[in-house]
């Protein structure tokens, strides 16, 4: 029997918490006090009877119990959402919000949604873009239905599913006739440029840090943080920087010749881009089903042997 004094503030300040990452970050969220989410936490606690988190850690992680109530917490939240939304559809078409990061943005997702539009696709497609751990975050919370981009990696995917549709390389992108266009690029050089370097918590940069290191540079000291494609594409045009991005994003630019890429050897920056939903959801909801398969046709040109 479910307890009639768990109520919809416990399981938000709980999500918030474990998608912030602490509690201060989550009470500034939700736009109360630390303390009262805090006393939140262990009311909830207490009508389990378990230990949600682990506070011996440094820092904030969930036990073994609050992996297992999170899976359900989620569930909880993503059907409540979708209820609302049945409801409110009801004289109107349905919504499917999807989250986009930019290595899909500019490549995948355009060639789907025109398939789905020639499919007569009924539902309504939100398309939205954002940092990584935002639009998971909002997946988890049900107010995304699927997230196409880079893998985040198994420690961020705890009651998520992961599909990839291909894989691809980072690069480093220039003005077509930029200076450094000379022959194979040697790294020691990126201290002569401004970088374009993805922000810390974006999911390529970890990629982009052990690249770097691997190859003998330690810190690049001018550098610019972005995650915005109009801003780096505009930027790197007008300018000898050197932007560091997934090959995805600008692949239009390059077969247009409007930008370029300097002559180094990124296979070993390869990483999946694929679809992410809430574990289990694509086989529950047929609509959730057919822009996957819109996704994996659309994805097909940029698999190893298969073509257009």
């Amino acid at each position: 029997m479910i307890d009639s004094r768990i109520r919809l503030r416990h399981l938000g300040a709980f999500l918030e918490v474990v998608q912030l990452g602490s509690v201060a970050a989550a009470a500034n969220a939700l736009a109360v006090t630390q303390p009262a989410v805090s006393k939140t936490l262990r009311e909830l606690e207490d009508m389990l009877g378990v230990r949600l988190f682990d506070r011996s850690a440094r820092s904030l992680a969930l036990s073994a119990a609050g992996e297992v109530f999170l899976r359900h917490a989620e569930a909880s939240m993503s059907a409540l959402r979708r209820g609302i939304d049945s409801v409110r559809s009801r004289e109107s078409q349905p919504v499917l919000r999807i989250g986009v990061l930019p290595t899909a943005s500019a490549r995948t997702m355009p060639e789907a949604m025109k398939l789905l539009k020639s499919l007569q696709f009924k539902p309504v497609l939100r398309i939205v873009t954002g940092d990584n751990d935002v639009l998971l975050g909002q997946l988890r919370s049900g107010e995304l239905d699927l997230v196409v981009g880079r893998f985040a990696g198994p420690e961020r995917m705890t009651g998520l599913s992961f599909e990839q549709l291909y894989s691809e390389p980072l690069a480093f992108v220039v003005r077509s006739e930029h200076p450094a266009r000379d022959g194979v690029f040697d790294l020691r050089r990126l201290s002569d440029y401004t970088v374009l370097m993805p922000p810390p918590r974006s999911v390529i940069r970890p990629t982009v840090d052990a690249f770097l290191t691997a190859n003998g540079v330690a810190e690049i000291h001018d550098q610019i943080e972005t995650v915005s494609m109009a801003f780096g594409r505009r930027y790197v045009r007008i300018s000898d920087a050197i932007w560091i991005i997934s090959t995805g994003v600008v692949a239009e630019d390059l077969s247009l010749g409007l930008l370029a890429l300097l002559e180094v050897d990124m296979r070993d920056t390869q990483g999946p881009v694929g679809i992410t939903t809430r574990a289990g959801e694509i086989d529950a909801d047929p609509s959730l089903a057919v822009v996957a398969q819109a996704l994996r046709a659309a994805s097909a040109p940029y698999r190893p042997g298969e073509s257009g």
